[in-house]
């Protein structure tokens, strides 16, 4: 009996343990230059791309080295979905209406995104700006990385 239950639990478990996903990439760029003067959106690709046509493999031997010769057009994509956010600053300065606009059309993609199946798996952020003596650029970057089930 304990050999037909552990084969049975073994025949569960092997199936789940290969399971395989595909992932999905939305990103928020939100300015945050003074003024307002910065573009602010949600990007979301709607085509794929392998990264093995633009890598290449580097060693100590320079012979075999091969320069990847692909052109920016190639890697370029022109089809995916660009939602307007609110920047973060106007002109008199932060705009805590433009973050809460820009949490609710984030917090209405991410929902969207989980009605289709998908799952939110990692969240990562990070800021860019200068900093010094005039400093008037500036973004805020999430990545939004969902995964589900392949079909």
């Amino acid at each position: 009996m304990k050999k037909v239950l552990f084969i049975l639990i073994a025949m569960i478990a092997i199936p789940v343990s290969s399971q395989q996903y595909d992932y999905k990439v939305v990103t928020s760029v939100e300015s945050i230059i003074p003024s307002g003067l910065g573009r602010s959106r949600l990007i979301s690709s709607n085509e794929d791309r392998d990264y093995k046509q633009f890598t290449s493999t580097r060693s100590d031997d320079k012979k075999k080295d091969k320069r990847n010769k692909s052109d920016r057009s190639e890697i370029r994509v022109k089809n995916f979905d660009e939602t307007k956010l609110l920047n973060f600053f106007n002109l008199g300065g932060i705009r805590f209406q433009n973050i809460a606009a820009n949490d609710a059309v984030i917090t209405s993609k991410i929902n969207d995104m989980v009605a289709n199946g998908w799952e939110l798996a990692f969240v990562n952020s990070g800021v860019e700006s200068y900093g010094g003596k005039g400093d008037n650029s500036g973004i805020f970057i999430t990545r939004f990385i969902f995964k589900r089930l392949k079909q």
